[in-house]
């Protein structure tokens, strides 16, 4: 099974303000992802989960985690896109599986929007 590697990853801080500054988003009830078409053949993820949302960094660490893992095992639902995920609610494993399906959803609507978006 492949790893989630470096070149999914969004590091630097002009590829976060990029995905920011472009403002194609949706929003669920606990989460709400940015994206940007990147000119790449492959999705790339940052996340952005503050304190504001899980005081504990066991809870902010499980969030990153779950993130992570459905977007390497789903990425191909945004190819091209970078991607920022941001929880809006805390979330813990109880909520797996309603969350793993808002994420999803989101993704495709995501990729929807922002396609539609930049080749007008």
């Amino acid at each position: 099974m492949p790893r989630f590697s470096r070149q999914q990853k969004l590091l630097k801080a002009d590829e976060f303000s990029s995905v920011f500054n472009l403002r194609c988003s949706v929003r669920g009830d606990r989460l709400q992802v940015l994206a940007r078409p990147n000119g790449l053949t492959h999705a790339r993820l940052g996340m952005v989960v503050g304190k504001k949302v899980a005081r504990r960094a066991v809870a902010r660490n499980y969030m990153k985690r779950f993130v992570r893992e459905t977007f390497r095992l789903h990425d191909g639902d945004v190819n091209g896109l970078d991607v920022i995920v941001w929880p809006r609610l805390a979330f813990g494993p109880e909520e797996a599986v309603a969350v793993r399906e808002e994420l999803l959803s989101l993704f495709r609507r995501l990729a929807k929007k922002c396609r539609a978006s930049s080749s007008s």
